[in-house]
């Protein structure tokens, strides 16, 4: 089994041109399995079957590896075997059928209604900055978009009489999102009163939200947005780009939206994605069942 071990390292090297480090995993995680496998004493590769690989990785996970690390053993595995077939020094693949470790859903972390309001009410709109920053932030709490989206808006992307904005999701999917009374207002106060002061003489820029240059803002400069008015709200919680789009998601739900209306706004292709935000609001739904139904409290 070493043997063959060796001839897919060289494959891997000689053919896929792999790097040192990649090399070097498959080499590590493979050795691993193979010295699991001798211990339930298979000595050729051809007598390996799918119960040693499920008691392989079921030792994986009793030694308290990540999901992620199961993960890449089973890709090095499956690599492995694809190569030994091809090259036909077994006849059939034990790790076809085997399922992948399943990642543990997260919940994501969402501010709270007061938090996100010292968020939004952060900026200071004495100056172009503050009312750029603002309106940024008020448009990705009332839309949901992603930051991504955010920054890829232009000019023309946004109908402030009717209140909704059109952007492309994954894919080049494009959609159209509501948004509100407030987040109208800053959007008006920017573009009518500071957008044309930061954009460039002479420059032609499409870009709806710009940077102190006159060009797109770009994820990185918008990360440190958010990060320093974090910081000023005295906010406690871990902040990412997302949380917004997060919280925008929990809270119209916490609020009684249907899953499928807050699915599309958010433009997820599968609503189960969408799902992970109603494990947020179940605290809440507890209180007003308790607070709603007549026999939810013993007198």
């Amino acid at each position: 089994m070493r043997a063959h071990l060796r001839t897919f390292i060289q494959f891997l090297r000689e053919r896929r041109r792999l790097s040192t480090n990649t090399l070097d995993s498959y080499e590590r995680d493979l050795s691993n399995f193979i010295e699991y496998v001798q211990t339930q004493g298979v000595t050729q590769v051809a007598d390996i079957q799918k119960h040693h690989l499920s008691l392989y990785m079921l030792q994986l996970k009793q030694q308290g590896r990540a999901v992620a690390t199961m993960s890449r053993h089973l890709v090095s595995i499956r690599a492995f075997f694809h190569f030994l077939i091809t090259e036909r020094h077994v006849q059939s693949d034990p790790s076809i059928h085997l399922e992948s470790p399943k990642q543990e859903k997260k919940l994501p972390k969402v501010l709270s209604i007061d938090d996100v309001e010292k968020l939004l009410t952060a900026p200071d709109t004495s100056n172009n900055a503050g009312i750029r920053d603002s309106a940024m932030l008020e448009v990705l709490y009332a839309t949901g978009i992603r930051v991504s989206e955010l920054i890829a808006l232009n000019c023309d992307h946004i109908n402030l009489s009717l209140g909704f904005i059109r952007c492309m999701g994954a894919a080049d999917k494009e959609r159209i999102v509501p948004f509100g009374a407030v987040a109208a207002e800053a959007l008006n106060t920017y573009i009518n009163e500071v957008r044309d002061k930061l954009l460039k003489q002479d420059k032609v820029e499409q870009a709806l939200f710009l940077n102190l240059q006159g060009a797109r803002i770009t994820r990185q400069g918008f990360w440190k947005i958010i990060k320093k008015y974090a910081a000023e709200a005295n906010i406690v919680s871990d902040i990412t780009p997302h949380t917004l789009r997060h919280s925008f998601a929990a809270h119209l739900l916490e609020n009684g939206a249907d899953l499928r209306s807050v699915q599309e706004m958010l433009g997820h292709a599968d609503i189960s994605t969408t799902q992970v935000y109603v494990g947020l609001t179940k605290p809440r739904i507890k209180e007003v069942y308790n607070l709603a139904h007549p026999r939810a409290r013993m007198k």
